[in-house]
């Protein structure tokens, strides 16, 4: 059974292809090109729709007085932690995978998981459920940068890894304005029956679209030195290799802690965004959905253009960038958080600088970066060290956040109030961290080698 599974998920062997690069194959490449580009984006962007639909109905649970708010912080970090081991390992996996069927199995589980969630009252069972989801949850982005890697080559990848980056906001952005008005028409548990269904669609779309490497289709390789065109595999001798040259880098280590920290500045805004609004300045759950799907919308421009404008204005390097847009991102949460007074458009303002910030920085430290210092046949692993890295800091975030909130509200005339001092130096302070551990690496350079 188990040599099945495996035999099942093993990447695609490579048919026989001719040694000229003939027009017609040139047409057949461009169109596989395409068509896993895209469906990569689209099918990722729905894969957030099931991971972030908690993030919309927290103040509706705490409402009705399903769970407390550090019981959905805990409930939030165990998504957030059995998807930084399943970032890790399947980064890892996915190298050496079949990435059709690895990307469909991931996302067809946690829509599942979905239409089971809104029938769940049990704490415990809720958070195992969310935890399992987080796990599956991880299948997704590995398959998706491994997906890159095999079909372009290294000069096009920053320049689509940018665009592919979008489908974190595309997907932010239809959580928090379509799971939003499910929700304030129908109430919370609809809200995860919705973001299943937007799930199931999305498996189709990546089992029918996505496909598993050049090879595999009767096509050179894209990544091979012209004179090894007829390489059709990588041996585990070579994989070994290359992926404990990931490892060993300590590059790739503090890249992965100034990620951390920008995740948690991420993540306190998609996880508690709406709550903050919602506790904080009294805006009703739709508003506050809207204002926060702004940053979403405006992440798709940061990630669309990072790409691009690293690759053709600083050759390819990604330190300047990054060191602006973080500092972007430190002032839009003290813009968000520490702006007197309610006022939409400041609100508004706050919510598209972060956008732009956080849109450009999940690009770069959430992962180009290492992928950019690591052997080509490793950018799996790469992705997967930062991934363990960003979503431990992401998990942590939701803990300490759920805590923070619940230990300083206070109920006066049987209304709830809450003191979010701590939550500002927490957050702000991460968002800040990561900008200086980022600057640590700013003369890195990429990799040049051939895999080793």
């Amino acid at each position: 059974m188990f040599k099945q599974l495996i035999q099942f998920y093993k990447a695609s062997p490579a048919k026989p292809c001719s040694e000229e690069f003939s027009s017609r194959d040139k047409r057949l490449l461009k169109l596989f090109q395409w068509s896993t580009f895209l469906s990569a984006t689209i099918g990722y962007g729905m894969y957030y729709v099931c991971r972030l639909s908690l993030n919309v109905v927290k103040k509706p649970i705490v409402d009705e007085g399903v769970f407390s708010e550090t019981e959905l912080g805990i409930i939030g970090s165990v998504l957030f932690f059995t998807y930084a081991i399943g970032k890790f390992t399947n980064g890892f996996l996915a190298d050496r995978s079949n990435i059709n069927r690895f990307m469909t199995t991931g996302l067809l589980v946690t829509a599942v998981i979905n239409l089971c969630l809104g029938f769940t009252p049990s704490f415990i069972l809720f958070a195992i459920l969310w935890g399992i989801s987080g796990w599956f949850q991880s299948m997704g982005a590995a398959s998706c940068v491994v997906g890159l890697s095999r079909w372009f080559t290294d000069k096009e990848r920053g320049t689509y890894y940018g665009f592919w980056s979008a489908s974190h906001n595309i997907g932010e952005a239809l959580t928090f304005i379509i799971v939003a008005s499910i929700v304030s028409v129908l109430g919370w548990r609809y809200g995860f029956l919705g973001a299943g269904v937007v799930g199931l669609i999305g498996t189709l779309v990546i089992w029918r679209f996505f496909h598993d490497s050049p090879q595999s289709k009767g096509l050179p390789a894209v990544n091979l030195p012209t004179a090894n065109t007829s390489q059709n595999t990588v041996d585990a001798a070579d994989f070994n290799r290359a992926q404990r040259a990931v490892l060993r880098n300590p590059a790739v280590w503090i890249l992965a802690l100034s990620s951390a920290f920008m995740y948690i500045s991420r993540y306190a805004v998609n996880s508690w965004g709406v709550f903050y609004l919602e506790a904080q300045k009294g805006y009703s759950t739709l508003d506050a959905s809207l204002i926060i799907s702004i940053s979403s919308v405006c992440g798709i421009i940061g990630t669309v253009f990072s790409g691009v404008i690293s690759d053709r204005f600083f050759g390819g390097r990604r330190n300047v960038p990054a060191l602006i847009f973080g500092l972007m991102n430190v002032v839009a949460l003290c813009l968000f958080l520490l702006a007197p007074g309610v006022h939409f458009w400041v609100d508004v303002l706050a919510m598209i600088l972060f956008g732009l910030g956080i849109g450009v920085l999940i690009c770069f430290l959430g992962g180009l970066m290492a992928v950019d210092i690591a052997p080509r046949s490793a950018s799996g692993a790469a992705l997967g060290v930062m991934g363990v890295a960003s979503y431990i800091g992401a998990g942590l975030q939701d803990v300490m956040s759920g805590v923070l909130i619940e230990g300083n509200k206070t109920v006066v005339n049987g209304v709830e109030r809450y003191d979010f001092t701590y939550i500002n130096f927490f957050w702000i302070g991460a968002a800040l961290l990561s900008v200086l551990l980022a600057l640590l690496v700013w003369n890195t350079k990429p990799y040049k080698g051939q895999d080793e």
